[in-house]
């Protein structure tokens, strides 16, 4: 599972207001070579939740993400490329998901995220 898709993902358990960010426990990270668009990372920057991909990629051992960010920082080749590499090559492959209110783990297997919820949890 990507960052990015970390990024877009919340706990929708019944009577949870408050489901993103979700924890990540990590079991086994990889990193997957993707060609670099710096296009596609300029449309994504606004839709991103900076924090919560600067804290995940911090769980998953990468430091490189400043902890503030500006617009004009898109136009520098080296944020864009430290962005990228958080965005799209670090792949949680073993682990969990954490709901932050309720504690829910959502196992995470061969990186694929299971969010499905219990018949009590709907």
């Amino acid at each position: 599972m990507r960052l990015l898709t970390h990024n877009m993902l919340s706990s929708n358990i019944k009577g949870v207001t408050n489901g993103f960010p979700l924890r990540i426990e990590v079991e086994k990270v990889t990193e997957k070579e993707v060609d670099f668009n710096p296009d596609f990372l300029r449309h994504m920057f606004p839709k991103i939740e900076w924090k919560a991909l600067v804290d995940a990629g911090r769980t998953m051992g990468y430091n490189e993400l400043p902890e503030e960010v500006e617009l004009s920082m898109l136009d520098s080749d080296e944020f864009l490329r430290k962005f990228h590499h958080a965005l799209l090559e670090l792949h949680l492959e073993e682990g969990a998901l954490v709901c932050p209110e309720t504690g829910r783990k959502f196992p995470v297997n061969k990186g694929i995220p299971n969010m499905l919820l219990l018949e009590d949890e709907v």
